[in-house]
């Protein structure tokens, strides 16, 4: 699955942009300044959205790699 097709199927589950997940991850106390923190790791990333959102390990690592930055709304 593209990593596009990763967002699309997250938004149809959740009815949340990715936008909407950097907010989230903001309030959670997980980003700072729009970075991911350096103490968070993946495996906090994926709990958080396995516990919340019923998401499973690929879908959270999608996340995790939008709010580390790797990749963006853009990539394919």
């Amino acid at each position: 699955m593209s990593f596009q097709g990763y967002l699309n199927t997250i938004k149809a589950k959740t009815g949340k942009t990715a936008a909407d997940f950097r907010t989230l991850a903001a309030e959670k106390g997980l980003t700072e300044n729009g970075e991911l923190k350096q103490t968070i790791k993946a495996g906090d990333i994926v709990k958080w959205l396995k516990d919340e959102f019923e998401l499973g390990h690929g879908h959270s690592m999608a996340i995790y790699t939008l709010l580390k930055g790797i990749k963006d709304e853009k990539s394919i």
